[in-house]
């Protein structure tokens, strides 16, 4: 049954791009991001999202639907940051290793872009938000529950051979789409779908916290914070976040609370001593080597040259030693720079986009950007997700939004100032 329902999915996915490529983008966001493929047996091992990208780029020969590139600074960013790994590769320490997990990476890289080209539209964008909070919300509303159930006695885990497949990674998966959700709730009043949001954001910060994941604690004080920031109403708001989530705390175990209080004495947990002591591999590889050590760096022979504790192997458990130690400085620059660059674009959506009324979904949708990225940024310091889908899909969304305002000229005709479009590479419209 369930091998003929992910089938059934697949086909209807992969028919959808041939006849709509922009619909090839959707669908393989939502396999890439959900893994609904994880739950079926036969399904499982398929290539399931190659598919769906084939049939993506079939369905660009064969339509005529519009299809056109553009390129801004943060997309140029992410462009040298792709090919400052593909520079990197050749200087792997472990390269049949590292050369399986690049091009997983150019995958995700590529289909980005791809994305850029074939999505224009608000409901474009506006589909694509639904699909990433539908894929992470499943799993948030599902280990909420099982949070709730257990009393919090037993950790939520994410599904099996993809990036969020441990507590940590899910935890912080699911803090990151809790301001996307936040965004869709501020743009219907229909109450069937705001109170469905505030279960889904709820049950979602009850899974994050379920996972026993200290760096999801801090993720979602960041996160918190930035979103409380951004609303309108920061007394009410400020008074909610603070009974939910003393709310939350007061219901997680004692066993979870003692876990929580090892971030304060770091100095006497082993979990966190052993990334440190990564932390300081990667740094000392860098130091080393202009082009890091290439992906999958993290064994005993790397940490028996570069470690300060030769024998305590782990990974780096950080996204920006993660890059450091992979693609050396350079890399770790480039990162920074972009990511830095997205907080500047969803920045320019909330001080540019209000200027008229069809253009204001693009302020909340920048506030909730940087709620996000505020949770990947103080998350991600305790974890290894570096190249997952959804921070990236982050960089599109603004980058896509900020292209919509400047081509309808909304962000300066309200304030007598000229219109200045963006620079395109395009084929014209068929449609």
């Amino acid at each position: 049954m369930r091998d003929a329902l992910s089938l059934s999915i697949l086909a209807v996915l992969a028919g959808a791009a041939l006849f709509h490529p922009w619909l090839g983008i959707i669908g393989w966001t939502f396999i890439s991001i959900m893994n609904p493929h994880r739950f079926s047996w036969a399904v499982s091992e398929m290539p399931v999202a190659a598919a769906i990208a084939i049939a993506t780029l079939m369905g660009m020969i064969l339509t005529r639907d519009r299809v056109r590139f553009f390129l801004t600074p943060t997309l140029t960013v992410f462009i040298l940051f792709a090919l400052w790994m593909c520079i990197t590769l050749p200087f792997s320490m472990f390269f049949p290793l590292s050369y399986e997990m690049w091009k997983q990476v150019m995958k995700i890289d590529f289909m980005i872009l791809l994305a850029v080209t074939l999505l224009h539209t608000r409901r474009h964008l506006m589909l694509l938000i639904w699909v990433l909070v539908i894929s992470l919300a499943f799993y948030g509303v599902k280990g909420g529950i099982f949070t709730i159930l257990t009393g919090g006695d037993f950790r939520v885990w994410g599904p099996p051979d993809s990036f969020i497949e441990g507590n940590n990674e899910l935890a912080l998966a699911l803090v990151i789409t809790i301001p996307l959700m936040r965004f869709l709730q501020l743009q219907y009043r229909s109450p069937w779908v705001r109170y469905g949001l505030w279960l889904a954001m709820v049950l979602s910060a009850t899974s994050a916290l379920g996972t026993h994941s200290r760096g999801a604690l801090l993720a979602i004080v960041a996160m918190a914070v930035v979103l409380w920031t951004r609303t309108r109403h920061k007394v009410a708001s400020g008074i909610v976040l603070i009974l939910i989530g003393s709310a939350l705390i007061a219901f997680m175990p004692g066993q979870w609370e003692n876990r929580m209080t090892t971030i304060i004495k770091y100095e006497r947990d082993e979990s966190a001593l052993g990334r440190i002591n990564a932390w300081w591999m990667t740094y000392n590889l860098a130091t080393d080597n202009f082009f890091g050590g290439g992906f999958d760096i993290y064994r005993r022979a790397v940490f028996e040259r570069y470690a300060p504790v030769a024998d305590d192997v782990h990974a780096a458990h950080s996204i920006y030693f993660q890059v450091l130690g992979e693609h050396g400085f350079v890399g770790l620059a480039l990162f920074l720079l972009l990511w830095a660059m997205v907080w500047g674009v969803a920045g320019w959506l909330r001080r540019h986009g209000g200027r008229q009324p069809e253009s204001e979904w693009t302020v909340d949708l920048g506030s909730m950007v940087q709620a996000s990225i505020a949770g990947y940024a103080v998350g991600g310091a305790f974890l290894s997700l570096a190249y997952f889908d959804l921070p990236y899909n982050l960089m599109l969304l603004v980058v896509l939004a900020k292209r919509w305002v400047l081509e309808k000229g909304w962000e300066s005709e309200a304030a007598g100032e000229p219109v200045v479009r963006p620079p395109t590479l395009s084929t014209p419209s068929r449609t």
